[in-house]
Formats: C-alpha cells, sequence, structure tokens
C-alpha cells in the first residue's frame, strides 16, 4: 500500500488525520427529527431523484441511514467501482476517518477498521485505482453531493474513499472543488445523520438498490 495521502485541493494540503487524508444539502429533518419522518410522525414522502439516475447506495451507520443515488451518465466508471465495492461488502464495518465541519466527512479506508492503524487512516484503498477523472459540469458540488478523493496531482488515481459535502455552492471552499473531484452522487435521504457523523463512527453496512427496485 502507498504511503502517499488522498487529499482534497483546498488550497493547501490539509495536515492532520481528522483534517488530512482523502479528502457538505437540503435539510430534510428538523432539529432532532428522525430521518425518515416527518414533523408529527408522518412518514417522509419518497426522496426525489434526479433524472437519469442510477442504482442507490444505501449506507447504515452508527448514527442512521442515508441514501445516495448514483450518477452513471456522467461518471460511469467511478460509479461502476464504487457500486463493485459496496455489493461485495467493502464498506461494511469502515469507520468515519475525517470530519472538516462546514465542508466534509470522509470515509472509505479499510484502515479504519482497526484502530491500532488509526496514525495511517487515510492511506489506504481497495488497491484498485480506477484511472480516470470523470467530471461533469452537469453534477458540481452541492450540499450533500458525494465524491470521490483522490490522491494530490493524480486525477485518475480515485478508488474506495468518497466524501460528502456538507456546504453548498455558496461555500468558497466547496466551489473550490469543482473541476477537481468526481461527483459520482447526491444523498437523497438522511442528510441529517450526515451531518451527525464524526471520526470513528462506523459505517456498519452498504447495500445497493437496483433502479426499479422498492424499499
Amino acid at each position: 500500500m502507498r504511503s502517499s495521502v488522498w487529499v482534497l485541493a483546498l488550497g493547501v494540503v490539509l495536515g492532520s488525520v481528522s483534517q488530512s487524508a482523502y479528502a457538505q444539502a437540503t435539510p430534510g429533518a428538523r432539529a432532532g427529527q428522525p430521518s425518515g419522518q416527518r414533523a408529527g410522525g408522518q412518514p417522509a414522502a419518497a426522496p426525489r431523484r434526479s433524472p437519469g439516475a442510477g442504482p442507490i447506495i444505501v449506507f447504515e451507520t452508527v448514527k442512521g441511514t442515508f441514501e445516495v443515488e448514483t450518477y452513471p451518465n456522467e461518471a460511469p466508471k467511478s460509479v461502476e467501482h464504487i457500486l463493485a465495492l459496496a455489493r461485495r461488502n467493502f464498506y461494511n464495518g469502515l469507520r468515519v476517518h475525517r470530519l472538516v465541519p462546514g465542508f466534509v466527512v470522509q470515509f472509505g479506508d479499510p484502515q479504519t477498521r482497526d484502530m491500532t492503524k488509526r496514525a495511517r487512516w487515510g492511506n489506504g484503498g481497495s488497491g484498485r485505482e480506477i484511472g480516470v477523472a470523470e467530471i461533469s459540469p452537469k453534477r458540481p458540488h452541492r450540499l450533500g453531493a458525494v465524491a470521490l478523493a483522490r490522491q494530490e496531482g493524480q486525477p485518475g488515481s480515485a478508488d474506495s474513499q468518497m466524501y460528502v459535502a456538507l456546504a453548498g455552492l455558496d461555500s468558497p471552499q466547496i466551489a473550490n472543488l469543482n473541476g477537481k473531484y468526481t461527483v459520482i452522487g447526491q444523498v437523497i435521504s438522511g442528510l441529517d445523520v450526515v451531518q451527525k457523523l464524526q471520526v470513528t463512527d462506523v459505517i456498519r453496512r452498504a447495500t445497493v438498490r437496483e433502479q426499479g427496485a422498492s424499499k
């Protein structure tokens, strides 16, 4: 495994385990309100999906569940890679390894299963890079955008690590990511869960809901 750290360009490379490593929504719930319910305990309406969106990845975490629609039309190789990893349970048991409040929360390093390797969190991946950056102006970094981290200066080096944007395009930090990192999807349910995630929180399970499949 390479020792280089995957990062997000933020003007400068951030440099600690919680703020270095690989490098945001429509708030669907009020503070303290469980994801998936409206005020008053009524079931929430099905999330509105984007035209052309692909399979949904369902992430079950210690803080709750969030769902990500994918964009295979704009990022076919990247989406195929991440879906393949999810289908073989790659993300099960991984921990959040990076949180920058108001910027991103990040996970996808298999080393995070081992607390004794915390000093190296952010360096790991599946061992198979995607090999291409698939950046589309149709899919900018919005609040809740899901994109792939990569190594500095190597656009095709993205692998398993992904981040969720904790702010929108009105944030200079988020706007600075556009044109540099591949957006593979968008959180369409459970953004309140994403906003509660902290470093070391566990992704219990990631599953793929195929197109046309019901919950």
